[in-house]
């Protein structure tokens, strides 16, 4: 919790104002900021000084785990956070390869779960090429796999960042790659972010970082150990700052809750069918008052 705070005082003590292009809004920035969560003593890093809905953002991770595509799927999941991007982006609604209500098209799991497939066409002529073979492979998939048979290949990655694909989706991943590695039993994430709103989607993010581990360690029969959040660039909303500066960095975090996980959880295949949110609870959790932060879409 303190080195949340910590990052948020060091964007309103240090941070410069950078216009945002695709909002329109001025955003606080900082650039390079470095989280750390300890998994295995559950040290479970939901905020305190305002009240957090962790449900919400352990829904949204198992969206992406399971590839949705529509807003609608996520809100079964009851998340509703991508109702916006993919129904009020102006630049989205505009988009031809929308296919609709509701539509995110591809992005996060979708592509992470499907990665396109490419072949070399006309190979050593004029008219080389890449093709897709029309076959995807599922990058988390082989991950699991590896993981329990006990192979750190040192390249278990699950990527959401593809530029050819980012004309296919309403929104470009923020929280855009985590890669597991295993030394002698006990596993690790390192989860690599592009863009972070302070207030609102750190969270989010710290929450699903640790759930990840958490569950990866579970469902492959290791230790879980730490994670670790890298982040480019950290920033708060022009109209989030004085919530921020004067309301929420002036209360005293409590201690960090914990977070239980339904043991009946084993599989890949368990996450990506019957699991819900409602397999999950956090335990001794205090918090403040909550604070309503302005979303900017």
């Amino acid at each position: 919790m303190k080195q949340y705070l910590d990052l948020m005082q060091r964007i309103v003590d240090e941070g410069k104002w950078v216009n945002n292009e695709r909002t329109g809004t001025r955003c606080l920035t900082v650039i390079n900021a470095d989280l750390e969560y300890n998994v295995g003593a559950n040290e479970f890093p939901l905020v305190t000084t305002r009240k957090s809905y962790y449900k919400t953002a352990i829904a949204e991770f198992l969206g992406y785990i399971r590839g949705y595509t529509s807003a609608e799927d996520f809100r079964r999941l009851n998340c509703k956070t991508w109702d916006a991007n993919a129904n009020l982006n102006e630049a989205w609604l505009d988009n031809a390869n929308r296919k609709g209500e509701d539509d995110m098209g591809r992005v996060y799991g979708a592509v992470g779960n499907a990665w396109p497939e490419l072949q070399l066409v006309d190979q050593g002529t004029a008219t080389e090429r890449l093709a897709c073979t029309g076959n995807s492979i599922d990058t988390l998939k082989e991950i699991y796999d590896n993981l329990l048979a006990g192979n750190d290949t040192r390249g278990l990655t699950w990527t959401f960042w593809n530029p050819g694909m980012f004309n296919l989706g309403c929104l470009r991943p923020c929280m855009h790659t985590h890669t597991f590695s295993l030394v002698d039993g006990n596993l690790y994430l390192t989860s690599n972010q592009r863009s972070l709103d302070g207030p609102l989607g750190a969270n989010f993010n710290m929450v699903q970082v640790f759930t990840f581990l958490a569950l990866m360690a579970q469902i492959t029969g290791h230790n879980a150990d730490r994670a670790f959040h890298k982040i480019v660039n950290a920033h708060i909303y022009e109209d989030q700052l004085p919530l921020m500066r004067d309301v929420q960095l002036k209360r005293e975090p409590y201690k960090s809750p914990k977070l239980v996980i339904n043991p009946m959880i084993k599989t890949l295949e368990d996450l990506r069918t019957w699991v819900s949110v409602d397999d999950f609870e956090v335990i001794d959790y205090e918090y403040h008052d909550p604070i309503k932060y302005p979303f900017t879409v």
